[in-house]
């Protein structure tokens, strides 16, 4: 019998396209089926590299993140902790939910596995907008969020705050694999 699958949707907040050289700022995640389930944090910056179009998407500054977000290997320490409070058996397994989880991913697997060398999803994701593209059997340029709003209409609207677009995605998942079990 295989292991029982827990989702979590995480997003990130980044200062730059790719992690080593721009600084992962916040991680927001939730657990898709049991949503009071959810962590949050904001980290110190790894770079003073940025870009400026990134920073503004975010809201966020470096110097106020320098101050007040937690170290790296602190922040990733508890977002493991609270990955394994996820968890009632420990053969579950986790599953790294993501919209447009290339991006998210990259950040979150490089800082797992720099910070604390591991990293408690394994070695894969699942994209939100390609199950989408799947479950439609649409194109990748319909699986914009603002297409998937009008679709599936989810009460929830992503905003660039990690935590609040990680509900929001958690929300997006379980109304695609609703629309699937209603045309099975």
């Amino acid at each position: 019998m295989p292991a029982q699958e827990i989702f979590i949707s995480v997003d990130v907040e980044a200062s730059g396209p790719i992690p080593g050289e721009y600084s992962l700022l916040s991680i927001g995640a939730c657990s898709i089926f049991e949503t009071e389930k959810t962590f949050r944090c904001e980290l110190q910056p790894s770079s003073p590299k940025h870009d400026p179009e990134a920073l503004a998407v975010t809201g966020l500054s470096l110097a106020h993140l320098e101050k007040n977000g937690l170290p790296v290997t602190k922040a990733m320490q508890q977002f493991e902790h609270w990955l394994e409070s996820c968890r009632s058996k420990q053969d579950e397994k986790l599953i790294f939910v993501g919209f447009n989880a290339a991006f998210d991913w990259s950040f979150i697997n490089y800082y797992f596995h720099k910070y604390l060398g591991r990293n408690p999803f394994g070695f894969s994701a699942l994209d939100i907008k390609a199950l989408y593209m799947g479950s439609t059997h649409g194109t990748w340029a319909e699986t914009k969020s603002s297409n998937m709003d009008v679709a599936l209409k989810p009460k929830l609207k992503g905003t660039h705050d990690s935590l609040e677009d990680a509900l929001y995605q958690a929300e997006l998942f379980r109304l695609i694999r609703q629309k699937e079990g209603e045309s099975n």
